[in-house]
C-alpha cells in the first residue's frame, strides 16, 4: 500500500501545519508503520452554525471539476474522487454517493479553525504514539480494521463502517487491528492556532 499526496487537488492549503505524526510520515514507511498522510485542509474563519456533521461522498473519476462549498475537501483514491463536507445533517451533493454522515462533531472554541483531511492506515498491528489533537477528528474505513484506545474507553471500526471522534484534546492511540491492512480517512475539526499534533499519555 503506497500512498502519496495528489499533484493536483481542488483546493489548495492555506495554512502548514506540522506535528509528530505528520512528520513520521514524510519518511519513507517501514515494515509496521503506521501511515499518516496529509491529503487536504484549508483555514475557515467560521463554521456554519448548528450542529455539524462530516458528509463523506464519492463518484467516479478524478477529482477534477468537483462541485464543492467553503467547507469541504477533496480527495482520489483508486480511481474515485471522494468529497468531504462539514455541515448540516443530512445534506447532499447532487450526483454524488453517500458513504457515511458522521456526527455531530466537536468543534474547538476558536479564532480561526482548520479542516484537515488525512489518510492513514498500516499493516495489521501498526499502530500511532499515544497523542492528542487541539479539534476534533472523524473515520471512515476503507479496508481493514481500525481500533481506537482512549480515556473513554475503546471502539473498533471495519471496513465500510464510520466512527465520530471526541471532544477536542482527547487522548488516543489508533491501531490496525484486522486481518488486512488498515486504509481509512481521517477528518479533523482543529484550532488553526495550535499544534496539529501532541504527543499525550493516558
Amino acid at each position: 500500500m503506497k500512498w502519496s499526496r495528489p499533484r493536483t487537488a481542488a483546493f489548495a492549503s492555506l495554512c502548514i501545519l506540522t506535528g509528530s505524526l505528520e512528520a513520521a510520515a514524510q519518511t519513507a514507511p517501514t515494515a509496521g508503520e503506521f501511515r499518516v498522510v496529509n491529503v487536504a485542509e484549508r483555514a475557515v474563519a467560521r463554521l456554519p452554525d448548528g450542529p455539524l456533521y462530516w458528509r463523506v461522498e464519492s463518484a467516479p473519476g478524478p477529482v477534477a471539476g468537483t462541485a464543492a462549498g467553503d467547507f469541504s475537501l477533496s480527495a482520489e483514491a483508486d480511481g474515485r474522487a471522494w468529497l468531504f463536507t462539514l455541515g448540516p445533517q443530512g445534506a447532499r451533493t447532487p450526483g454524488w454517493r453517500l458513504e457515511a454522515e458522521i456526527g455531530p462533531a466537536p468543534v474547538p472554541e476558536a479564532a480561526a479553525w482548520t479542516l484537515r483531511l488525512n489518510r492513514a492506515g498500516g499493516p495489521p498491528g501498526a499502530r500511532t504514539p499515544v497523542h492528542a489533537h487541539p479539534g476534533s477528528e472523524a473515520f471512515y474505513v476503507r479496508s481493514g480494521q481500525l481500533c481506537q484506545r482512549t480515556t473513554h474507553g475503546d471502539a473498533e471500526v471495519s471496513a465500510g463502517q464510520s466512527m465520530n471522534g471526541h471532544q477536542p484534546g482527547a487522548v488516543m492511540q489508533l491501531t490496525s487491528c484486522g486481518e488486512t491492512d488498515l486504509d481509512q480517512w481521517v477528518m479533523f475539526v482543529l484550532d488553526s492556532d495550535r499544534p496539529f499534533s501532541v504527543p499525550a499519555s493516558f
